[in-house]
């Protein structure tokens, strides 16, 4: 008899539960949907799906039968549509979901000296020197890697300074900088295939905002022609930022504590 209420009683636990525990998965799931939503363009699919939902609804609404058919007709016409025109943010979405993570606080980071790449952007951006480093976080990038040559080699500001400093043959390209090394050098990175790009930006930022829409590096940029210092991560280009906001958000992106702050502030100029 006693089995039996406690039979009972495990089974009333486990309807309460149910619900909640549906719930909360599910919020979960909202949760991290939205937030690799925020971190690409997608949002506007979402924004241009929500209209025309408004206005099916409205044509179903006022039965405006016309309409009604011709949209049933060209729903399967615009899902292609929207998979062409959204291409790179479904892949970066997909790419996201795949690499994972979701249930980790936070990924243990091997020391990487931000002030060393400061020190050098800078002297690199009064002397008006293009530059492109990145820094690989979890999605590997090994065929990029493969693409320059192996340098493997303690970083310094004094050999980010050799490299793009002056001409030398690994200058044009871009630098991978893992675990507080510099692995390679003059490595050719993908271009972004986003159209509405600033006409301004040349090959370099177009490179590191391709980079972002693929992988999940961060990618430092120093302009050749204005000097400005920019950030490319999560498939957006942070354009000029001030020394202290780009060690901010480096520090911040890397996973290093840095003297108390907790969030990145606002962003300047967001492509």
């Amino acid at each position: 008899m006693l089995f039996m209420d406690s039979l009972d009683n495990v089974w009333i636990v486990t309807e309460i539960l149910r619900p909640l525990l549906d719930i909360g998965i599910l919020s979960f799931l909202i949760y991290q949907v939205y937030k690799i939503l925020v971190q690409t363009r997608a949002v506007q699919l979402i924004r241009g799906a929500f209209v025309v939902g408004i206005f099916y609804l409205a044509a179903y609404f006022f039965k405006l039968d016309t309409i009604l058919w011709i949209m049933n007709r060209l729903a399967t016409v615009l899902v292609i549509i929207i998979a062409v025109v959204f291409q790179p943010e479904l892949r970066s979405i997909f790419i996201r979901v795949g690499r994972g993570g979701w249930f980790r606080l936070s990924h243990n980071a091997k020391l990487f000296h931000v002030d060393t790449v400061i020190n050098a952007v800078e002297v690199l951006s009064n002397r008006r020197r293009g530059a492109l480093l990145v820094f690989p976080r979890r999605v590997g990038i090994k065929n990029i890697i493969e693409s320059g040559t192996k340098i493997n080699a303690e970083i310094s500001s004094s050999l980010i300074l050799t490299i793009f400093g002056h001409d030398t043959p690994l200058h044009d390209g871009a630098i991978i900088i893992q675990s507080g090394k510099i692995i390679s050098a003059g490595c050719f990175l993908p271009l972004s295939e986003q159209v509405d790009i600033r006409r301004s930006f040349g090959t370099r930022h177009r490179a590191a905002l391709g980079i972002a829409e693929d992988t999940d590096s961060v990618t430092l940029v120093v302009s050749e022609e204005t000097g400005a210092l920019s950030l490319s991560y999560d498939a957006n280009l942070y354009y000029d930022l001030g020394t202290k906001e780009l060690k901010k958000r480096l520090t911040r992106l890397l996973n290093f504590p840095d003297e108390g702050e907790n969030e990145i502030e606002g962003v300047e100029d967001e492509l």
